[in-house]
Formats: C-alpha cells, sequence, structure tokens
C-alpha cells in the first residue's frame, strides 16, 4: 500500500513545504508536525514536481523564488492538476506586490517572513476546510460539479437565470475558494452586499463571522475606535475596553460597504492592517493579530477617484486583487418576473395575505420598460408600495405609480421625475413661525429628494450635501420613516 494511503488511513493530513532556505522548512515542518500534520519539503521546483506526482497532498505552501524556478510555476500546476489542493505562497516581508500577484494567479493566502506561527496556524486550518470543501462534491456524488448542496441554497438567494446573473453566480463560486480579497461593483440597489454574504457563506470561513459595516455611515472622529476598538481610558467616555469591527470579524469576513467614503487617514490606517493582518486598539502598546478576509464595495468609479487623488492607489491595489462586477436590473431584464414572483411571495407574508398579489399583463409590462435606476431595491419599494394600494388582490399599472421619465426604457440616466406628475408628498401645514416655515422647508426639500433617490438614503445624503449620519438624525428628528 502507498504512503498516502496509508497516511489517509492514519487520519493525517499531508502538507508539501518548498523553500530553499533549509531554516524555513525545518520551523514549517515543526510547527505543522505539531498540528499533527505530516510533512514533506523540497528546495527545488524539480523535487517538488516529483514529490506531487508521487503523492497526493492537501496543502502545498511554496516560496515565490526557487534556484531552478519560480513558486507562479508550481501555483499553475498545481491549479492545472490538483485544483482540489489550495497553495499558500511564502514572500518576503513587505513585498505585497508578489502577495497581490500570487493571489491574482489563484493562491489561497501567503505567509510572510519572517514566519508568525500563530497566524500560520489559523491559515492551515482555513485551508484545510477550504480542500475539504473543494473534494466533497465529488466524494459525494453531487449532481452538480463544484457545488455542493450548502452552496446552492444560498445562491438561490441570488435571483434569476440570466447570462448575467448566471456569470455572478460563477464568479461567487470561484473567489469563495480563496482569500483574496474581492472588490464588489456595482450601481446602487443592485445587491452587493447579499454577493458579499454569499461569497462568505460558500467558502471555508462560513462557519465564522459576516460583519458588514457602511463606511459612510461612521462618523470620521469614530472611526478608528469602530475599526480597531480602544482601551478603557484611551480618551474621554472610554469607560471600558470596546473590541473594534476587526476583532469582531476574526475568524470571518468583514465586508466593507462603500469604502469610497472611507476619509484618506482610514484609508492608511486599514492599508496597514489589510498587510500586516493585526490591528493596534486606540490606547493599546502593542497590535493584536486578526484573521480575517476582506470584501469591500461601492458604487463609485473607485478607478476615477485614485486618478483624482482622492482614494489611494496603494489601497485600491490591495483590495482589488479580484473585482466582481454585480449588473445593473436594465441589463437582465428577463429576471424581473422571477424577482416580481419571489418579492411578492414575501411581502404578502409580511401583511398577513392568504396569497401574493396577482400583477395585471400591463403592470408587468410597465415594469420590464422601466429604467430602475435605483435596481433590484427600487423594484422591490414599488411592489411594496403596490401591495398596500392595490384592492381585490390585484395589482394594475396606476398602483406602481412610476414616475414618468425620458429614461425609461434601457437608459443608463437617471430619470427625472416629470413637472406635470403629482407629488406624493403631503402638503405642510402652514407655518405660524419661522422655525416652523424652515422645519417645513427642510422637510420639503428631504422628501422630495428621498423621492428622486427612489429612497437610497445614501444617495440622498450625498445630493444634499450633508452626511448620511446627519440625514438619519434629520429623518428621526422630523418623523419621516
Amino acid at each position: 500500500m502507498e504512503r498516502s494511503q496509508v497516511d489517509k488511513r492514519m487520519g493525517k493530513q499531508t502538507v508539501l513545504v518548498v523553500d530553499d532556505e533549509r531554516d524555513i522548512r525545518e520551523l514549517l515542518t515543526i510547527t505543522l508536525g505539531r498540528m499533527n500534520l505530516l510533512v514533506e519539503s523540497a528546495g527545488s521546483v524539480t523535487d517538488a514536481k516529483r514529490l506531487l506526482a508521487e503523492r497526493g497532498f492537501d496543502l502545498c505552501f511554496t516560496d515565490m523564488r526557487l534556484p531552478d524556478g519560480s513558486g507562479q510555476e508550481l501555483l499553475e500546476l498545481i491549479a492545472r492538476d490538483y485544483p482540489e489542493m489550495p497553495v499558500a505562497m511564502i514572500t518576503a516581508y513587505g513585498n505585497v506586490d508578489a502577495a497581490v500577484n500570487a493571489l491574482k494567479a489563484g493562491a489561497f493566502d501567503f505567509v510572510s517572513k519572517p514566519v508568525d506561527i500563530n497566524m500560520l496556524r489559523r491559515l492551515v486550518q482555513t485551508a484545510l476546510r477550504l480542500g475539504q470543501q473543494r473534494r466533497e462534491p465529488a466524494d459525494a456524488g453531487a449532481e452538480e460539479v463544484g457545488t455542493s448542496g450548502a452552496d446552492s441554497v444560498s445562491a438561490s438567494r441570488l435571483v434569476g437565470v440570466s447570462p448575467a446573473i448566471e456569470q455572478v453566480r460563477a464568479t461567487i463560486a470561484k473567489v469563495a475558494r480563496s482569500q483574496a480579497p474581492v472588490y464588489i461593483s456595482g450601481e446602487s440597489g443592485v445587491g452587493k452586499e447579499l454577493v458579499a454574504r454569499l461569497i462568505h457563506e460558500q467558502g471555508p470561513r462560513a462557519g465564522g463571522p459576516f460583519v458588514p459595516v457602511n463606511c459612510g455611515a461612521v462618523p470620521s472622529e469614530l472611526m478608528e475606535s469602530e475599526f480597531f476598538g480602544h482601551r478603557k481610558g484611551s480618551f474621554t467616555g472610554a469607560h471600558a475596553d470596546k473590541e473594534g469591527l476587526f476583532q469582531a470579524a476574526h475568524g470571518g469576513t468583514l465586508f466593507l460597504d462603500e469604502v469610497a467614503d472611507l476619509p484618506m487617514h482610514m484609508q492608511v490606517k486599514l492599508l496597514r492592517v489589510i498587510q500586516e493582518k493585526a490591528v493596534r486598539p486606540i490606547g493599546a502598546h502593542n497590535e493584536v493579530p486578526v484573521d480575517v478576509r476582506i470584501l469591500s464595495a461601492t458604487h463609485k468609479d473607485l478607478a476615477r477617484l485614485v486618478e483624482r487623488g482622492q482614494f489611494r492607489q496603494d489601497l485600491f491595489y490591495r483590495i482589488n486583487v479580484i473585482e466582481l462586477r454585480v449588473p445593473p436590473l436594465r441589463e437582465r431584464r428577463e429576471d424581473i418576473p422571477r424577482l416580481v414572483a419571489v418579492f411578492l411571495k414575501r411581502l404578502a407574508a409580511e401583511s398577513g395575505m392568504e396569497s401574493p398579489p396577482r400583477l395585471q399583463p400591463d403592470a408587468l409590462k410597465a415594469l420590464l420598460e422601466y429604467g430602475f435606476p435605483g435596481n433590484v431595491r427600487e423594484l422591490e419599494n414599488i411592489l411594496e408600495r403596490a401591495v398596500a394600494l392595490c384592492e381585490n388582490g390585484t395589482i394594475d399599472r396606476q398602483d406602481l405609480m412610476l414616475v414618468p421619465s425620458a429614461g425609461n426604457t434601457a437608459s443608463d440616466a437617471d430619470p427625472a421625475p416629470s413637472p406635470a406628475s403629482p407629488s406624493p408628498v403631503a402638503s405642510a401645514p402652514e407655518p405660524q413661525s419661522l422655525d416652523d416655515m424652515v422645519t417645513s422647508l427642510e422637510r420639503e426639500k428631504i422628501m422630495q429628494t428621498l423621492q428622486r433617490t427612489r429612497y437610497n438614503k445614501t444617495a440622498a445624503a450625498r445630493e444634499l450635501g450633508i452626511t448620511f449620519r446627519a440625514l438619519r438624525y434629520k429623518l428621526k428628528k422630523l418623523g419621516i420613516d
């Protein structure tokens, strides 16, 4: 019986370490051995290829530079011939470019010299879970190759069968199997957070936390404390130690929504955290290691912001290892009927209705012709309003209350409300004082802006020239839901 088969029967997993430095090979061999793993080592590409041909491995560590070739060559070989095997690159300290290139080429993750033992252990545990996930579909005879049952359930929440949405599903399944940072681009309302959740749920970190944060909603002066935490007494009001978002996401995924809204000083700090995989809470003397996968998103054009000097190029390069574009609804109109059915079923259940309302043909035609500048979120809001307004369980065209505009066909431009369209905003009572008048005008302006942005509060705050937090305060003050 071959040794690899004996190892499997013993319940031990095997790791291949490829590095021309004897000290590194010995350190990894000892550390991994203490994790009940069997380790084989090689000092060259030639020796590594021979070992790969002789036996199966569950994980591979390889240096970038080897005497007779490169780790990149091994990475490509393993991706082609042993796709179920995760590969982690060993890079020189601070060599971010090499790490990013390795991740782009398909490496699971990277470890920097000198090797941090605790970080190494966490990386190995996550990588072995990933390898197990990759093998399970074949072992279990899954109906769809490369997609486990859990993956299918998660992906079903991404409604639609259009080629555009199928491409998104395929990309999610692919990027979920690595630790590379993913930048999710797309317009407001397309479902970027859902895509981020699916990447988390289909990957080896699914058992860990998923922590989403809207970067535009955190006040600038509180950002460092919110992201990295603080120690008791580190500043006025710090009455106890506080865990930051990075610590809360330890072992899981941190989703940075609207990452373009990060102020420059936080961009610098975020870059360091991503590179060092550690945070320093405010008032702390030492850094705290964090094992977090970073997913980010924004509706803005980050590349253009980099050109304008409004977003750091090095941070953009680091978070944009893989870009996943989520298409707007106008690029997948064939999915609208399915989305309508899903939303109406849920809205009916929430409203206590026995069955979902029926959408009349003229109403469906109107939806199929509409431009949807607010995308899937706007469709949901339109249907929620229609369910409340419809009679006899039937939704007609007028129940949708679509704002007519020249851009309601396949236009990329936001439709402007028609001057002739009646405003749904109720007229305010006659103001009795200057304060009442100011409040009335402020309410009217905010309501008009919310209507124009299809109740996208981030977009409304930007158009009003105030922060997201300030808008939330005003909505609460004015009693606007």
